[in-house]
């Protein structure tokens, strides 16, 4: 049988690429036979085991720190990258955080633009500084992380994260539009209940998580392999036809 893993060799940037989900995208990445870089803010030590992997698997892998909120960092990111591998194929936009939960009536201004620009304006710089140097293959992709709260609105006290995770969704549609004459496709997955990262471990108590599976059909939440699994789909070559979509990953919770 012919082997249609199209991902060997190609060069990807993870960002967030060293906790929770996005962790567990580089390393099947890395198992699939791509050279990765992995962005961190603070899992350093993480990052750094990933590459020891990936090195010794015959892999090129690179580490790079930055506040991709700021415009800089996120440059400087893509530059780094393209000077270590000497060109980009996939982006893997992962970096997000719910930051905390507040209601509208707590809704100060700082705390909305915090979270807009960290899981939406950072995702902007990185994707602008990214695009040429995508453009330059003859084909390339794109996946953003989205949520199942930017279609649904999220529990209550998300009501931030939630927007933001919606306006990816049509970010990832309009990118589409726009990059698809370069040769890229965008698209994004919107995981729901997603147990073992560290943000359902800070932001979702035992009770709201038993609550919520037990509404799943499948009757389990998911896991970050789960996740992962849909992002390399999405970003295999062979699947080539599909730009534009989102790929729900919450167990039949919820469709459309």
């Amino acid at each position: 049988m012919k082997n249609n893993n199209k991902i060997a060799g190609k060069n990807v940037l993870i960002t967030a690429g060293a906790q929770g989900i996005g962790e567990s995208i580089t390393r099947h990445f890395i198992n699939s036979g791509a050279n990765v870089a992995i962005h961190y803010f603070s899992s350093a030590d993480t990052a750094n085991q990933l590459v020891e992997y990936a090195t010794s698997k015959g892999q090129k892998a690179v580490t790079i720190a930055g506040d991709l909120t700021n415009e800089a960092d996120a440059n400087a990111m893509v530059e780094k990258i393209i000077e270590a591998f000497g060109g980009l194929d996939i982006l893997i936009n992962n970096a997000g955080s719910l930051v905390a939960r507040k209601m509208l009536s707590e809704m100060e201004a700082e705390f909305w633009h915090k979270v807009m620009d960290i899981n939406l304006t950072s995702m902007m710089f990185v994707t602008r500084a990214a695009a040429p140097y995508l453009a330059k293959n003859d084909n390339s992709s794109i996946v953003n992380l989205a949520s199942l709260a930017g279609r649904k609105g999220g529990h209550p006290g998300s009501l931030a994260y939630s927007t933001s995770k919606g306006a990816i969704l049509t970010f990832t549609r309009a990118l589409s539009a726009e990059l698809g004459p370069q040769g890229t496709r965008v698209n994004a997955v919107a995981p729901g209940l997603i147990l073992g990262t560290s943000f359902h471990n800070t932001h979702t108590t035992k009770e709201s998580a038993d609550a919520t599976t037990a509404g799943i059909p499948i009757q389990r939440a998911g896991n970050a392999a789960d996740v992962a699994r849909a992002v390399l789909y999405l970003a295999s070559e062979y699947d080539g036809f599909i730009t534009g979509a989102t790929l729900d990953i919450n167990g039949g919770v919820y469709n459309m």
